[in-house]
């Protein structure tokens, strides 16, 4: 249990997902996915909807639309984003942490350096972290914005562990709530640990 949890013996740096790891965001990320994918006819199933947890808004615009044939012109995939992220700040207010998360990074900031490595835009990353009450606890952020390639490829992780004094990527430990983002912790040569054992994904939002 995250209580109980104590880093493998050559931890020199611990790094943090956002959503769906340290706040229980997941469920109003879809609520908002819900308001901008049906007037497009883009269907986006919760099953779905979780694969592709960690992937920046636009990639995953894209992605679907590659995959249902349903045409999104470029120039509209900016406006498309900058709603939906508009529509999850309104929701904003009904976040709660993610308790046990919360508090490995509580016991251990300031005897070990932390980051935060997110798929997601650093003005709503920092808000969310905000409204639960930790946006000062960090050493180091990466957002979507901070590395040309995204998860399931490394360089989030692998982009925290230089910010943080270039940790050797053996020395992370890397905490995540998606297939891809413990594949890009995998990738990056680091420690992942899957924090959906300790809080299950949420189905039936």
């Amino acid at each position: 249990m995250p209580a109980n949890w104590t880093p493998p013996a050559n931890t020199r740096a611990l790094i943090f997902d956002c959503d769906g790891t340290l706040a229980d965001t997941m469920p109003i990320h879809y609520r908002a996915w819900m308001h901008i994918l049906p007037p497009l006819g883009i269907p986006f199933g919760e099953v779905r909807f979780y694969q592709l947890g960690g992937m920046p808004t636009g990639k995953i615009i894209r992605l679907l639309s590659d995959e249902t044939g349903i045409p999104v012109p470029e120039a509209a995939v900016d406006g498309l984003v900058q709603e939906k992220e508009a529509i999850f700040l309104s929701l904003l207010h009904e976040v709660e942490p993610l308790a046990g998360i919360v508090g490995i990074a509580e016991r251990f900031r300031g005897r070990l350096p932390i980051a935060v490595a997110s798929g997601g835009y650093r003005s709503v990353v920092r808000q969310t972290l905000a409204a639960i009450g930790i946006d000062d606890w960090f050493d180091a952020m990466v957002c979507a914005e901070d590395t040309a390639n995204h998860k399931p490829e490394p360089d989030v992780f692998l982009e925290a562990a230089k910010r943080l004094g270039d940790i050797p990527p053996d020395a992370c430990v890397v905490f995540e709530d998606t297939d891809i983002g413990l594949e890009a912790a995998r990738r990056a040569g680091m420690h992942g640990v899957d924090v959906r054992a300790w809080a299950p994904v949420r189905m039936g939002l």
